[in-house]
């Protein structure tokens, strides 16, 4: 016996604007956003390189939004997981988390709910993609997207770091047809490629945000007195500075 909490959430929306303005508030897209949502909704792999704070989240989750079933998010920090799932649940939106630390009962119970509830989210840590539990029940989920976040953690810091993120592609057994979007603020050309051979992406679309910020500003200096420099520049400059 299992519970299903209930949903808030409501038919699917095709008008992506209408969904934009319904859940965030929001009049228009930022640069790019739009053509990465339209392109997974087209079933096409992409690649989405945007700066922290540039609305990576709402790439997948807009798609998400506007088309039947769920969407794997796999996303390897458990803070960040939380935070989503309940920044959705304000907005009346439905989202599962599994991550390390949960026990097999309530694993199974989540999984449960993402198969058989009104969940339009399921976000999942790498290492869980692998269990037997999950795999289980993955044919029973009707799967519209899987994004996987922070994908540089393929290769960026080395294949020791997150191995299962190296083991993400297997879910392409299961999901023959479903869209891969990997997502990032930090990849190298090189990593660019990583990503996209270790995930199995198929002709990805590759989208990239221009990362310089007009309000900041980059300098070298080179100072005899470091601490007074420090004083002398931070003094000049309002407001509180970090350093």
């Amino acid at each position: 016996m299992f519970f299903i909490e209930s949903a808030t959430f409501k038919p699917p929306l095709t008008d992506l604007h209408h969904i934009l303005k319904q859940y965030w508030g929001f009049d228009a897209f930022r640069p790019q956003q739009q053509d990465i949502i339209e392109a997974v909704m087209e079933g096409k792999d992409a690649l989405a390189l945007m700066p922290t704070g540039g609305g990576k989240s709402l790439c997948y989750q807009v798609p998400a939004l506007a088309q039947e079933g769920i969407c794997i998010v796999i996303s390897p920090l458990i803070a960040l997981i939380k935070d989503q799932v309940e920044a959705l649940r304000k907005k009346g939106v439905l989202a599962l988390a599994i991550y390390s630390g949960m026990s097999r009962r309530q694993i199974a119970q989540t999984l449960k709910n993402a198969a058989y509830g009104d969940y339009k989210f399921l976000y999942v840590s790498p290492e869980r993609l692998e269990t037997s539990l999950f795999l289980e029940f993955l044919p029973a989920l009707q799967v519209n997207l899987v994004a996987v976040d922070e994908a540089h953690c393929i290769s960026q810091w080395g294949y020791d770091f997150r191995p299962s993120y190296l083991r993400i592609a297997a879910l392409r057994e299961e999901l023959h047809d479903v869209p891969f979007l990997a997502l990032t603020a930090s990849a190298t050309p090189v990593v660019q490629k990583d990503i996209c051979e270790k995930l199995l992406l198929r002709t990805p679309q590759i989208f990239q945000q221009p990362f310089a910020r007009p309000n900041l500003s980059y300098s070298v200096l080179r100072a005899e007195a470091k601490q007074a420099k420090l004083v002398q520049v931070v003094s000049k400059v309002p407001g509180t500075a970090i350093v």
